[in-house]
């Protein structure tokens, strides 16, 4: 890699465990290349965290820094930077950090909720998701951190600009990061209907892959990329959704919120404002 790649953490004081921290710091010696840069940006995010101060995990002295983020990070020769957030618009003062940054990637520790099996999201964190100018890695506990395989998911059949636009970013990063990592790429297209079914020449001719690393499959998007992520073992599905313009009805997308609770893997969401 001829840039270092710019790293932007969040670490939620209320976790005994950092998981998107580790994964970077795992992440990075796995990079060919350069390091990245990372900047640990230190907010509570109060539609998760019970933000009341008979919540002890919200009382950190500067040893609890030291301990969890600056000497991990200078053990792992990474150089960063360390920053503390006091706001209450959680979402908002990630994205104007990560901004300031210029970061490349957001990596966000992401939790399921115990009382249920099915994963779900903060509305705070679909905003960041829908609003973030960079993609968005979605860090899960206990998912694979190595970075050997990735899926990209995208929908040929898209017939918006918006969409088709957001289709080649999608393929683009993934490349990027398969290059980083020396992973291999697959990329997968659901359909539903066979009268729409979708142009795998085109899908040929804009990843430049193998006809055994493209995948057209039948069924919803969220059941057919999770068969396929477990099949092929993926560390890392790469994903997009559109942004507030974008998307003029619903906040959430719903392809996009049950893909991502499909999977117990990383997934990297690219916004298309």
């Amino acid at each position: 890699m001829s840039k270092s790649q710019k790293l932007f953490v969040v670490v939620d004081p209320n976790d005994t465990h950092h998981i998107a921290l580790e994964r970077a710091i795992i992440v990075s010696s796995l990079m060919q290349g350069t390091k990245p840069k990372v900047h640990a940006f230190v907010a509570v995010d109060g539609d998760a965290v019970d933000t009341r101060s008979i919540n002890d995990n919200l009382f950190r002295d500067l040893t609890w820094f030291e301990q969890n983020i600056k000497s991990p990070l200078a053990n792992a020769g990474i150089e960063y930077t360390l920053e503390v957030s006091w706001s209450s618009e959680w979402q908002k003062s990630i994205m104007e950090s990560a901004k300031r940054f210029d970061a490349d990637l957001i990596y966000l520790p992401v939790h399921a909720k115990t009382n249920t099996s099915r994963f779900s999201f903060s509305e705070s964190k679909w905003e960041l998701l829908k609003g973030a100018y960079c993609p968005v890695v979605l860090i899960r506990p206990g998912a694979k951190a190595q970075r050997k395989v990735i899926l990209a998911a995208v929908n040929m059949q898209a017939q918006r600009d918006v969409q088709i636009e957001l289709n080649k970013k999608i393929i683009e990063q993934a490349k990027f990061y398969a290059d980083t990592y020396g992973a291999d790429l697959h990329v997968i297209n659901g359909y539903l209907d066979s009268m729409n079914y979708p142009d795998r020449g085109r899908l040929v001719a804009l990843t430049g892959l193998p006809n055994e690393k493209i995948h057209v499959e039948n069924g919803y998007t969220s059941d057919v990329v999770s068969a396929l992520a477990e099949e092929i073992n993926a560390d890392l599905i790469v994903m997009g959704t559109l942004g507030q313009n974008g998307m003029t009805k619903t906040r959430r997308g719903n392809t996009a919120e049950r893909l991502i609770a499909a999977v117990d893997t990383d997934v990297m969401v690219i916004n298309h404002g």
